[in-house]
Formats: structure tokens, C-alpha cells, sequence
């Protein structure tokens, strides 16, 4: 199953084990998802959901991942089977929390799980229905899962690929915040030596939406020129990484791994060398 859904595919589904998640973040955004989603949608929390937020984003990011236990928990909450299929959407083009939950259920063992191409303003374009208010759930037995299922990197980890140069580490934030010119979130501006950027947003068209499969597909072959194999990506939290991780998917790589704790993770703790290019 392709990880896009489009809107007019969206259309044509059968609502039969069909699961649709809002994954909006932001200010007011739980406002925003009563005032107006799509029809039956359920609203995943990107920092209650999605992430378990700790004490100190020096250990583990601003968006760690939850328990593979307490995700179990969530998707049970929304009435998610093991045969559901699940369709998320984001206003960002699923480059926000859409991506992050997409990863997150195919880390746990789901393989009908897509992301809406060019999310809620897609779906208003194209007529997608909508509603306001809360959507019901019957919550389903919960699924025990013992691990993520996906590979994940820690900060060591990412050490030692560097330093043995045995993995390539995407950072996909925008160009500005890796050169260090300036950084609108994190404490310090720059980012993770030996790591190259690919900005995320190069995944879409002028439209919002992904890329076809064929043009990713070669963009990234040529960006990655055959070394497609050990691949680890990063970003500021580890949400917006799963978004080239979603985009690799679709070209038909292998999925890489994903460094969740990221340049918040990396810029906080203490010791760790910091690379500018200004």
C-alpha cells in the first residue's frame, strides 16, 4: 500500500475498519479541530499522543517517543485494529504530525496507514466532507507490542556513524537553521557535524503536495549518489524527519532510521561540537 492517499482515492474508499486522525498542532489547534475536520476524524495529540515529553530535552529531544505500551493505549483509544485502515492529515502538508503518526503506526506493526496528500487544505479544496465537534470512538482490545519495530538512532549512535562513517545523517530542517544564520525553536543555532541537509520541503511541489514517486526517486539517488542503504535522518524533534522518512517510502527506498531526539536533543547536551556555516 502506497503511504499517499490523495484526495479523490480518499473519496472512493470504503468506510469499513476505516480510521481517519486529525494531527494538527500548533495554537488552538484542539479549537481548530472542534471548529472544523474532516468527517469522522479523531484529534491525535502530537505532544500527549505522539511524543511523552520530558524533564530535559538535553535527554531524549522536545519530542521523544512515547512507550511502545502507552502508543498501544492511544491507538486502542481511537477504535485502531489490527486490521484498520488508517488515513492522517496535517496543515502542513504532513509535514508536521501527520508524518510523525504515519511512522509512529508503521513502528508498530501497521502497514495500512497512509498520509492525505496536501492534508486539511487539499481536502477543503477537493470537497472532502467535513464536521465539528467531537467524533465517538469504541475503543478496541489493546495491541501489546514489546518494541518499535522501525530502526531508531540515539545520540550515540549518531556519534559513532560519524565518526566511522558508516551512515549518511540527513538533517532536514530548513537551509538557515543548518548553516546556524539563525534558529526560530532550539537554544543554539547550527547544526550536527558531518551531517548534510536536505531540507524536507524539497518533497513537495509548489502546491504542497508530494513529489510523484519517480521524481523522489531520482532526486534522492542523485542526492545520495548510491548510498541509499545507511541512511539516518534528523530534525529539530525527530516530527518533521518522518516526513523525508515518508517521502523516502513512497520512492520506494528502504526506510531508514530516525534519530528522535534531533538538533534539540544534540544542541542541549553538554560537550557536543556545534558546525555553522557563516
Amino acid at each position: 500500500m502506497s503511504p499517499i492517499i490523495s484526495p479523490s482515492e480518499f473519496k472512493n474508499l470504503s468506510s469499513e475498519n476505516l480510521i481517519i486522525l486529525d494531527a494538527r498542532a500548533g495554537k488552538d489547534v484542539y479549537q481548530n479541530y472542534l471548529d472544523k475536520h474532516i468527517k469522522g476524524a479523531g484529534f491525535i495529540d502530537l505532544d500527549k499522543d505522539l511524543a511523552e515529553i520530558g524533564d530535559d530535552a538535553a535527554f531524549g529531544g522536545r519530542h521523544p517517543l512515547p512507550s511502545v505500551e502507552k502508543f498501544g493505549q492511544t491507538l486502542s483509544k481511537f477504535g485502531i485494529s489490527e486490521d484498520s485502515h488508517v488515513i492522517v492529515y496535517d496543515d502542513k502538508s504532513g509535514a508536521n504530525a501527520a508524518a510523525r503518526a504515519w511512522w509512529m503506526m508503521k513502528a508498530f506493526g501497521f502497514e495500512k496507514v497512509q498520509v492525505l496528500d496536501g492534508g486539511f487544505q487539499n481536502a477543503e479544496k477537493e470537497g472532502l466532507e467535513f464536521s465539528s465537534g467531537e467524533e465517538t470512538f469504541e475503543k478496541t482490545e489493546f495491541i501489546k507490542k514489546d518494541k518499535w519495530h522501525l530502526p531508531v538512532s540515539t545520540l550515540e549512535d549518531i556519534e559513532n556513524e560519524l565518526t566511522n562513517h558508516s551512515s549518511t545523517v540527513i538533517d532536514v530542517r530548513d537551509a538557515y537553521r543548518y548553516k546556524g544564520e539563525s534558529e526560530p525553536i532550539d537554544l543554539v543555532a547550527g547544526h550536527i557535524p558531518g551531517a548534510v541537509n536536505i531540507p524536507f520541503s524539497e518533497n513537495l511541489d509548489e502546491n504542497g503536495n508530494f513529489l510523484s514517486p519517480e521524481i523522489l526517486k531520482q532526486k534522492y539517488s542523485k542526492l545520495l549518489e548510491g548510498k541509499s542503504e545507511n541512511l539516518i535522518i534528523h530534525c529539530g524533534s525527530g516530527v518533521t524527519a518522518c516526513h523525508t522518512i515518508l517521502a523516502l517510502a513512497y520512492a520506494g527506498f528502504n526506510i531508514p532510521s530516525l534519530y528522535v531526539g534531533s538538533w534539540s536533543e544534540w544542541s542541549r547536551r553538554e560537550g557536543k561540537e556545534i558546525a555553522r556555516e557563516i
